[in-house]
């Protein structure tokens, strides 16, 4: 470093000099995160309200929404170097990998146990519930692609619950609302690393959150609250195989994906300062208590969650580095706590719901990452056979016009970094 370059108290590098992809806190901001979602649902679930950050903010935000939020940051972060490093295709497959197979197990086992139990617990039988016109083939066949809506019910049982008054939501599992907008922002980087954009036009991102954010910026301006929530709230898009999309959660999502993207690409330049975190954490209490959460929140809690990953004690860099439990907790808590209150465990209070919620949804999750989850990872590494054969092919050819030995095969058109190159992937999930 220069000798003259001025240096501010606080500093600790750059994000580049300061972050590992071997030790770092992603894993237990993720779990965090999850278990916030789950956190946030015991009230709407249990109770009706949303919980209590929602009024706290003037109806800006609420904890499970600030989650997604987070995660979308730390998806982005990841993916974008994922995206690139590798090749589209390993980039899709590997996204497809950690995705899709988790929410796979977790919509048939809502529909071929949970909710088959729910059923006969609430009508001492099972008939009528195989054929029924809203019955589970539908909502799998429905829901596959995670074209989900919040809606989704399964012959009747979550309706039967809110005439009972015992359920306040109507949908099986609302939580995975959020993941066709992480599909979708992994489609957008795996197009930007096949065009070579993130290699070498990385001026695009940060000129698109600029774009995005001052698209939040006019509608908080002209809001007629404080709060400025971007975009109509009603309007939507139709994606194909992803379904009807919110263009206020394309704005807000998108964009703090692509933040963290950003701060994956200029991480060279992207200082690591406690004073900053400190007066990012000023801001971003202010923004929820006073408005402008939108404008001025995202941001500095996407700057604080990057700081954390970073800067938290090396114990913390130890959770769910080997077993990552978040995704499953994601999937799996809002049909849990659906699940509870139809048995009427909110009379128990939320102290009691909530720990009943999160053994069951952690206990699922676990059964999750051992049984589905990590050894779908284990095929990250496979190439169809005549893929492979083609690169055996290709390598022998160049050896033999080198006279060199050829290497190892090794994937399709992808370069094999060394450990310290490799960044972390996520399960990015986000409410």
């Amino acid at each position: 470093m220069s000798r003259n370059r001025r240096v501010l108290p606080g500093h600790r590098g750059t994000l580049a000099e300061v972050y590992s992809s071997r030790a770092n806190s992603f894993g237990v901001l993720r779990l965090l995160l999850a278990s916030s979602v789950v956190l946030s649902h015991v009230f709407p679930l249990g109770w009706g309200p949303l919980d209590p950050l929602w009024r706290y903010s003037g109806q800006q935000t609420d904890v499970g929404k600030m989650a997604v939020v987070g995660f979308f940051v730390l998806s982005g972060f990841m993916i974008t170097g994922s995206g690139a490093r590798i090749t589209a295709g390993r980039f899709a497959w590997h996204r497809a990998l950690r995705i899709l197979p988790g929410l796979w197990g977790s919509l048939l086992l809502s529909a071929l146990v949970i909710i088959p139990a729910l059923y006969y617990w609430l009508h001492g039988t099972l008939n009528g519930y195989w054929n029924h016109p809203q019955g589970p083939l539908g909502y799998l066949s429905g829901t596959w692609t995670t074209a989900i809506s919040n809606g989704w019910d399964i012959s009747g049982v979550i309706a039967e619950g809110k005439a009972r008054g015992t359920n306040f939501d109507g949908g099986i599992n609302g939580a995975l609302w959020s993941l066709k907008y992480e599909i979708l922002c992994y489609v957008m980087v795996g197009i930007l690393g096949a065009s070579g954009v993130l290699q070498r036009a990385r001026k695009f991102v940060p000129l698109v959150v600029v774009a995005l954010g001052l698209v939040i910026l006019n509608d908080w301006i002209e809001a007629p609250k404080w709060r400025g929530i971007p975009g109509d709230l009603g309007s939507a898009v139709s994606v194909p195989a992803l379904g009807a999309m919110s263009v206020h959660s394309l704005i807000v999502l998108v964009f703090a994906f692509l933040l963290g993207g950003t701060f994956q690409l200029y991480r060279d330049r992207l200082p690591v300062n406690d004073l900053l975190a400190l007066g990012c954490v000023v801001v971003l209490a202010a923004s929820l208590a006073f408005g402008g959460f939108f404008v001025f929140g995202y941001p500095t809690f996407a700057y604080l969650l990057i700081w954390l990953a970073v800067r938290l004690p090396e114990p913390f860099q130890k959770i769910g580095r080997k077993r990552d439990f978040s995704y499953g907790i994601y999937i799996y808590g809002f049909t849990v706590e659906q699940s509870l209150a139809m048995l009427g465990y909110a009379k128990y209070g939320k102290p009691v719901f909530l720990l009943l919620a999160t053994a069951g949804t952690v206990v699922l999750a676990a059964l999750s990452w051992y049984l589905i989850e990590s050894p779908a990872m284990k095929l990250k590494n496979w190439t169809p056979g005549f893929l492979r054969k083609r690169r055996e092919a290709t390598e022998r050819a160049v050896a033999a016009g080198t006279g060199t030995e050829p290497a190892a095969a090794g994937l399709p058109g992808t370069q094999q970094p060394g450990p310290e190159q490799r960044p972390q992937e996520t399960s990015g999930v986000p409410v």
